[in-house]
C-alpha cells in the first residue's frame, strides 16, 4: 500500500494503484504481512484509521516538539489499542512549514507501524520535500493522488494542494483522474480521502467558498457515482459531519491543536479577541466498512479514566442489551 519506507521506490505513472503492495511486507515483517493477507479478502470488514493536521515542525526543529509528542501518543494508541487498522491515512498538513527535516522526522515516526501508512498533502505541505522523505508515495503527474485497493473497499486519495494558497485546489487534470477512476470501477464501494472539505462549515475564517471553481470540478467528477460511500477530510481541526452532494462527509479533528468552535462571522479588519485555537486532546478517527455502510468513530487520546469495565458487575448490562437483538 502506500509506503513509508525510504528503502523502496516505485512510481507507477498516471494510473497509480497500490494493490501490489498488499502482497509485500513493508511495515513490521512477515507477521504484519500475514495479518493483512488474512484480513483483506474480498468479504472482510475494513478498518481505516485517519490522522490529520499533524503540523510537525511547528515548535521548531527539536525532536521533542509539542505536536510531535501528541502525534506519538496517537500512534501508540493505534499500535497498542484494541482496534488495529488495515490502513492509516495521514490526510494532509503533515508538517507546518513543508520542510524536509520535518517530513523525515515524520517518516521515522511511522516507519515501524504494523499497518500501511498513506501520506497526503494539505495547504501546509510541499510536494517535493514530501516525495523525498516518502519516496514510495505514488507521484501522479506531480500530484499526490492515487488509488488504494483494500479488497472490499477502494480508497481514492486526492491532492487539493495549491502551493502558496491556504484554500483548496482541484485542477482539470486531477478531476479527470478522479472521473476515470470512478468510471473504471462503478461497482466497487469507494471512499474519497482529501485534505480540504468541499463545503462551508460555519467556521468563517477557515472555510472554502462553495462557489470556488475547484469545488465545481469536484462536484462534476463525483456526480452520478453511487459507489462513493463517503468522503473523509481534515483541515478544519474539528470533528464535523455533513451530507454533501448526497455523500456523507466526515472531517476529522487534528492531532495538533483544535480550532475553537465559534460560528460567528469574522471581520478581517477588526480583531475581536475571540478564541481561535484551543489545547484539547489530540484525536484520530476510525472508519469501519462493514460491506453496507461506512461508520466513523472519533477518539481523543489522553489521560481519561475508565468509568466502567467489562467485569462480572457489568456483565448483566451487556447481556440485557445483546439479548434484545433478533435471533
Amino acid at each position: 500500500m502506500v509506503i513509508t519506507s525510504p528503502r523502496r521506490v516505485r512510481r507507477t505513472g498516471n494510473r497509480t494503484s497500490t494493490r501490489h503492495l498488499l502482497r509485500r511486507s513493508h511495515f513490521g515483517g512477515s507477521k504484519a504481512h500475514e495479518w493483512h493477507q488474512r484480513r483483506l479478502h474480498k468479504d472482510a470488514k475494513v478498518l481505516i484509521a485517519q490522522i490529520t493536521d499533524l503540523h510537525i515542525g511547528f515548535s521548531g526543529s527539536e525532536t521533542g516538539g509539542y505536536n510531535t509528542h501528541r502525534l506519538k501518543a496517537v500512534l501508540d494508541r493505534l499500535v497498542d489499542g484494541p482496534n488495529r487498522p488495515d490502513l492509516l491515512l495521514m490526510s494532509g498538513d503533515m508538517t507546518e512549514f513543508g520542510d524536509l527535516q520535518s517530513y523525515t522526522r515524520l517518516a521515522e515516526m511511522v516507519r515501524d507501524c504494523p499497518f500501511p501508512v498513506a501520506p497526503m498533502v494539505g495547504n501546509h505541505d510541499m510536494r517535493a520535500a514530501m516525495f523525498e522523505a516518502f519516496p514510495d508515495c505514488p507521484d501522479n503527474g506531480g500530484f499526490v493522488q492515487y488509488a488504494i485497493d483494500l479488497g472490499p473497499l477502494r480508497v481514492l486519495v486526492l491532492d487539493t494542494l495549491e502551493e502558496g494558497r491556504h484554500g483548496g485546489a482541484f485542477c482539470a487534470a486531477r478531476a479527470a483522474w478522479l472521473s476515470a477512476e470512478l468510471a473504471a470501477y462503478p461497482d466497487r464501494p469507494t471512499v474519497i480521502a482529501m485534505h480540504h472539505p468541499p463545503f462551508e462549515s460555519g467556521i468563517d475564517w477557515l472555510d472554502s467558498d462553495e462557489r470556488e471553481p475547484w469545488i465545481a470540478r469536484l462536484i462534476e467528477a463525483v456526480s452520478g457515482h453511487a459507489q462513493i460511500k463517503g468522503i473523509v477530510a481534515g483541515h478544519l481541526h474539528r470533528p464535523i459531519h455533513t451530507l454533501w452532494e448526497g455523500i456523507p462527509v466526515t472531517v476529522v479533528g487534528s492531532t495538533a491543536a483544535t480550532v475553537a468552535l465559534d460560528l460567528n462571522p469574522v471581520d478581517p479588519d477588526r480583531p475581536d479577541g475571540r478564541a481561535m485555537i484551543s489545547a484539547e486532546l489530540p484525536v484520530y478517527a476510525l472508519h469501519r466498512w462493514d460491506g453496507r455502510r461506512l461508520v466513523s468513530h472519533t477518539e481523543p487520546v489522553g489521560a481519561l479514566d475508565a468509568l466502567a469495565r467489562y467485569d462480572e458487575a457489568f456483565q448483566e448490562v451487556v447481556r440485557v442489551i445483546v439479548g434484545e437483538r433478533p435471533d
